[in-house]
């Protein structure tokens, strides 16, 4: 008789046990299984010949691929979608994983299969525009429609140096051309755009006709390093006076130091400004 083994990965346990590796999967992640004690992704013979497999089995659901969990979270948002709101995509359900709301079970990383009880736990929560917002990124015709603006307004948006990609991803478009570098943005910097640029008539782009020149095409690029902000806009992007914001600056010792200006008109970088906003609870994230 061989030796038996003493220490098993997840594969390894879902085989002794005779079910599917997603099963174990789940298992492990909502706690049907102990933790991994034989090191990371390990688990001792012990532990793995106490598991419950009848329990393990009757857990898993599904699984659920991808683009039917992008399509519950979507039917979540509202029917009709709201506005300046764009469709879950499969691979938005990968970066729900990757934020761990969401446990892979198999299939592709990129789009992977997950437990459908979990998704519609995640499609209850109140929050769901926000964490969509906060952890998956959006292609640029995405934006166009989370901005509620036209694809060519969004790349005026982007000549303007008013946002950058975090990333990009690889498409195969095989009816035009093959591969395709995508750009990817910020779901965050899109949704604050409109509040870090107060003086952009904002409800105006969002009803310009097809065919007319942006109303953005005239406005000068940021140069870079100098997207900076007076205390005036300041006040206009937390919606206060400009008395609140002096009186920030003195009684706050990490209100962002001036980058250039004067004494008397000082200027702030916009995107410190920004991240001191929010994190003193001065402007929210819309959703």
């Amino acid at each position: 008789m061989g030796k038996q083994r003493e220490f098993y990965d997840e594969q390894a346990a879902a085989g002794k046990l005779g079910f599917p590796i997603a099963a174990w999967r789940w298992a492990a992640a909502s706690g049907l299984v102990p933790p991994a004690d034989a090191g990371p992704g390990q688990w001792s013979r012990s532990v793995v010949d106490a598991v419950d497999a009848e329990g393990v089995r009757a857990a898993l659901v599904g699984p659920m691929c991808a683009g039917q969990a992008a399509d519950r979270l979507t039917e979540a948002l509202g029917e009709p979608l709201p506005r300046c709101r764009p469709r879950v995509t499969a691979a938005a359900v990968g970066h729900l994983v990757k934020a761990d709301l969401l446990v892979w079970l198999g299939g592709d990383a990129a789009c992977p299969d997950v437990h459908p009880d979990q998704v519609a736990a995640l499609a209850r929560r109140r929050d769901l525009p926000a964490l969509l917002d906060r952890h998956v990124p959006l292609g640029p015709d995405q934006v166009a429609v989370r901005l509620g603006v036209r694809r060519v307004d969004f790349d005026q948006v982007v000549r303007l140096g008013w946002t950058s990609p975090i990333s990009s991803v690889t498409i195969d478009y095989k009816s035009h051309g093959g591969l395709t570098k995508v750009r990817l943005y910020s779901g965050v910097d899109l949704a604050l755009l409109p509040v870090l640029r107060p003086g952009v008539d904002w409800e105006a782009l969002r009803t310009v006709a097809a065919g007319r020149r942006s109303p953005l095409a005239g406005l000068a690029t940021v140069a870079p390093g100098r997207d900076v902000v007076l205390l005036a806009e300041v006040a206009r992007i937390a919606r206060v006076g400009r008395a609140a914001v002096v009186n920030w600056r003195r009684r706050h010792f990490d209100f962002p130091a001036p980058v250039g200006g004067t004494d008397v008109h000082p200027e702030f970088d916009r995107s410190a400004v920004a991240a001191w906003l929010l994190d003193h609870d001065k402007i929210e994230i819309p959703s």
